[in-house]
């Protein structure tokens, strides 16, 4: 997973593959609980680029992204948003997994 560094890091990234972005922070316990999951789930869908948006650092996109809890995630193909998992609240692998192979590429 690619940590977040600036703004135009991220708009290389959503613009010019296809780019699923986790909105997480240190503190968050449910974002703890997901961690250790997240390597397999890069695993299965290595045709994506996982980007760790750091809530904190980046409150700015998240606030542009209408994103107010974490974990949550963001999908991009080519520039565009093609799915949103967005909410305050725990997610599953199952649910993580599902979510992406829903997504419409």
């Amino acid at each position: 997973m690619i940590n977040l560094k600036s703004d135009e890091q991220l708009n290389e990234i959503i613009n010019d593959s296809k780019a699923i972005l986790l909105f997480s922070a240190d503190w968050c316990p449910d974002c703890r609980v997901i961690e250790p999951i997240l390597p397999e789930v890069e695993e299965e869908f290595s045709d994506w680029t996982f980007v760790y948006v750091d809530r904190d650092q980046f409150i700015h996109i998240c606030a542009e992204n209408d994103v107010f809890g974490i974990p949550s995630f963001l999908a991009y193909n080519n520039g565009e948003e093609v799915g949103r998992f967005v909410s305050k609240d725990a997610k599953t692998k199952e649910e993580i997994e599902q979510f992406i192979k829903n997504l419409d590429v």
